[in-house]
């Protein structure tokens, strides 16, 4: 696999609303490779979500540099799509008017946009529910209806942002698998944010663990086995185990000891 994303020691800092300057990220390097899943995992407010914002172009960095196939990312580009927890369908529009929207907004001619639509709509699983309202699915339903819609605009990475979050248990798992099936016949670059580590021990080829604030990278795990994996497999254990003792040692209680 080649590279596709590469960040060079990128440093985030926000300035507070009372004035106090606060480091969000602190000199990371990460390159991402083509046909990859990396998950990126670590304490609430260490910088997963404004990584991603800024490999999507949807924020900036105060110093250091992201790059798409050798290509600096300083604002939205068409080769990224990002899916965030909340679904962020409208829901005025029903499924396929929801798939087609980032189409539209590219100008595609109809007959194409309907016919990527279907395609996703498919792969999906969504087949019948052409004409249904965001309010008439579940929450797993609306999510694949979100990722469908990314895929829809054929980009070459998927930023996601928590998407399963907000799920039960069971959907979280369902969905879970169903990204893997979409992955095995898109083969697109995912970059996956959780708070989960057996999420992430499940789903990624790479761990990356970041501190708490400011985050800076802890250590990136490599996940050697074989898709679809088991759960209560030693191996996956062992990986998971490692990974929780990564984030535990960057709990405040932690700190104290």
């Amino acid at each position: 696999m080649t590279g596709k994303l590469r960040i060079d020691h990128l440093t985030k800092e926000f300035v507070s609303t009372a004035g106090e300057h606060v480091i969000a990220l602190q000199d990371i390097d990460l390159e991402v490779r083509d046909e990859e899943i990396i998950c990126l995992l670590g304490p609430s407010g260490c910088g997963k979500t404004t990584l991603l914002r800024i490999i999507g172009g949807l924020d900036y960095a105060t110093s250091g540099s992201a790059f798409l196939n050798g290509v600096l990312i300083d604002g939205p580009d068409p080769k990224t799509a990002m899916i965030f927890q909340e679904y962020s369908l409208f829901p005025w529009r029903d499924v396929m008017g929801n798939i087609v929207l980032g189409l539209e907004i590219q100008g595609a001619p109809r007959d194409s946009r309907i016919a990527a639509a279907r395609q996703y709509l498919e792969l999906v699983g969504l087949q019948g529910f052409e004409r249904s309202y965001p309010y008439e699915l579940s929450g797993g339903m609306r999510q694949r209806v979100a990722v469908a819609r990314a895929l829809a605009v054929d980009p070459e990475i998927l930023l996601m942002d928590e998407p399963f979050g907000a799920l039960d248990a069971q959907t979280r798992n369902r969905m879970q698998l169903e990204l893997l099936h979409i992955w095995e016949k898109t083969r697109k670059t995912v970059i996956f944010v959780t708070h989960s580590v057996d999420e992430a021990v499940f789903l990624a080829d790479r761990v990356v663990v970041l501190t708490r604030r400011p985050g800076r990278i802890k250590e990136i795990i490599e996940v050697p086995q074989k898709r679809p994996r088991e759960r209560t497999a030693q191996a996956f254990i062992e990986i998971r185990r490692h990974v929780l003792d990564l984030i535990a040692e960057e709990s405040p209680a932690s700190s104290k000891v």
